[in-house]
């Protein structure tokens, strides 16, 4: 695959675009050379190739995207945040369209820790975007209530070790739900019950919370 930049807006067939500075210096680490055919996306989900002459692009034609058909939104207890930040880039690349932070019953450490990672996070998702293909950046949401995301209307499905293994097709705007290492609460599994979500288990051994989140993912996307 070809070297990938992101340009937030203004590219057009046919025009000479600038690089911004970040993605200029990510060009000379990779060592782009002059010449080389590369692939610009922005902000709305538009991917095109081009070709690299000293820090522009020529663009030469739009190419398709490699967005999933159904938008999925992953909602994550906040684990450690090694892990959290290995499952938002994994979940990235796995094509999810949003990723939002779930403050749980059980979550692994104050809410505190998390207060100032959105720049690093958004970094994170960024380069997912770049080495995965993709044509949209998954926006992260802010760290919110189970309580407030799981009475949001639409499709849910609540991801629990106990509940029965069934198979889920991917068919409209899903939210998927993952809880920490202690899963969720009594209280939580009630509440998304009344709540109208589906209960889905992941197989008969326990995984952890960030393997849960990628294997759910792949569950769904891939579900026909």
């Amino acid at each position: 695959m070809n070297h990938r930049f992101f340009v937030p807006d203004g590219i057009e067939t046919g025009a000479t675009i600038q690089l911004p500075d970040e993605e200029r210096h990510h060009a000379r680490v990779v060592r782009v050379r002059e010449g080389e055919e590369v692939e610009v996306f922005d902000a709305k989900g538009n991917n095109f190739v081009g070709v690299f002459r000293e820090g522009r692009v020529e663009i030469k034609e739009a190419t398709g995207n490699r967005e999933t058909a159904t938008p999925i939104t992953l909602a994550m207890s906040i684990i450690q945040l090694d892990k959290f930040e290995l499952v938002l880039q994994k979940a990235t690349e796995l094509g999810v369209a949003s990723i939002t932070p779930l403050i749980t019953d059980r979550m692994e450490l104050r809410i505190e820790r998390v207060r100032g990672k959105e720049e690093r996070w958004q970094k994170i998702v960024l380069e997912a975007v770049k080495q995965s293909g993709r044509s949209k950046i998954p926006a992260i949401k802010q760290p919110t209530p189970f309580d407030d995301v799981i009475a949001r209307p639409g499709s849910k499905i609540v991801f629990d070790a106990d509940a029965p293994v069934e198979t889920v097709k991917n068919e409209e705007q899903t939210t998927l739900f993952i809880g920490p290492e202690g899963g969720f609460t009594e209280r939580e599994i009630a509440l998304a019950k009344r709540n109208g979500a589906i209960l889905q288990s992941l197989g008969p051994r326990r995984l952890r919370a960030e393997t849960a989140a990628i294997a759910a993912v792949c569950f769904v996307t891939f579900a026909r």
